[in-house]
């Protein structure tokens, strides 16, 4: 029933044949073991770095605190001379640097993709002489060249409302004013995106004074 290998020679090839049939399977699991190790590797950087984009999309934002308009020096006009939003870090939120912010705007004169202007190229510190892509930080006249949201600073964003989205060539007055809306999706270096309605009121009053938006 069964048959016996007798001779030494034939015996020795088999040993030789299992010897190198075993090499070969450790070969392939170590092989097998090894793209498991980098696969995994790879997997858990790859989860290690969308982790820390999702939590800095959650923290690392931008909290608006107001948003408010100051008349133009005629109120008859039923314009606005600038648009003012106050900004800040949100809790637990590491320093966030305004000048790479971006803002979108949507408005009653379209879509504006708006970058940080320095205040030393804004000639005059004039809201009026920002163009219809860009933005200032600063307030009465004063216009930053840098800003950082630190947890503790807050800093005023200028809008020229004369330019790009917030203009208004649909109505007699070209600035933004009387009745009109606008959206603004301020934008954090991280990605983090922060919404803000404008509505200015219906009717101005006084010149110069502040409305709120």
């Amino acid at each position: 029933m069964f048959e016996f290998i007798t001779d030494k020679q034939e015996r020795g090839q088999v040993g030789i044949g299992t010897l190198i049939v075993f090499i070969a399977m450790v070969l392939v699991a170590a092989i097998a073991a090894g793209v498991l190790i980098n696969t995994a590797g790879f997997l858990q950087s790859q989860a290690e770095a969308t982790g820390e984009e999702s939590t800095d999309l959650v923290s690392e934002r931008i909290d608006v605190t107001s948003s408010v308009g100051i008349v133009s020096d005629d109120a008859d006009d039923g314009e606005l001379a600038e648009v003012r939003v106050t900004v800040s870090g949100a809790p637990g939120a590491d320093d966030i640097d305004l000048a790479e912010t971006t803002i979108q705007a949507v408005g009653p004169g379209g879509q504006s993709n708006l970058v940080f202007a320095p205040g030393d190229e804004v000639a005059d510190d004039e809201i009026s002489n920002l163009g219809s892509d860009e933005f200032a930080i600063g307030a009465d006249g004063d216009m930053e060249n840098d800003a950082v949201l630190d947890g503790e600073e807050q800093f005023t964003i200028l809008l020229n409302p004369e330019a790009g989205a917030l203009e208004n060539d649909d109505n007699p007055n070209d600035a933004f004013g009387e009745g009109d809306q606008a959206t603004l999706d301020i934008v954090s270096p991280a990605g983090a995106t922060t919404s803000v309605e404008l509505r200015a009121p219906s009717l101005f009053s006084d010149d110069n004074e502040a409305v709120r938006l």
